[in-house]
């Protein structure tokens, strides 16, 4: 016995279309609760602070290059030497004991690694000095593995060799 009965499906519930404009979704939303509200008013002094200290400060480096520039190109030939001969090796020499610290401290890091004091990072080091190993080690046996495979297709190529 076989009928033939039709299924209509309900229409889908009403959907806003995906391109409605920000400003009918907030026009149709709820309306925001207090903490949303200060939130918000919060942000925008921020902001509005924000932009009005840029703007002054911007204001203030373009008035002072105006102001200065003169001066800077008449004083010009006593900045040029005053840097070649006074902050190029003051530079040099910070640049000297900023590499000395980097190695004194990773000397004295691996001082107390050695020992078996475990300085901070020490965990990390061991992962990775066993990771290498272990790669090192499956590698040896894929070559190991994959030169004896090698070396038989070579005989059969040539079998005098």
């Amino acid at each position: 016995m076989s009928s033939t009965t039709t299924h209509h499906r309900p229409p889908p519930p009403h959907q806003p279309p995906p391109t409605t404009t920000f400003l009918h979704r907030l026009q149709t939303s709820s309306s925001p609760n207090s903490t949303q509200l200060l939130g918000f008013l919060t942000l925008a002094t921020v902001a509005a602070i924000l932009l009005l200290i840029i703007g002054f400060s911007i204001t203030a480096v373009v008035v002072a290059l105006i102001f200065f520039s003169p001066i800077i190109v008449i004083t010009s030939p006593i900045w040029l030497p005053f840097a070649v001969f006074v902050l190029v090796p003051l530079v040099g020499f910070l640049s000297f004991a900023a590499f000395v610290a980097a190695t004194f401290a990773g000397l004295s890091w691996f001082y107390r690694y050695f020992k078996g004091l475990h300085p901070p990072g020490s965990d990390r080091f061991d992962y990775a000095r066993h990771r290498i190993a272990d790669t090192a080690r499956e590698v040896k046996d894929y070559a190991r593995d994959y030169g004896g495979y090698l070396h038989s297709k070579v005989k059969d190529a040539a079998p005098g060799a």
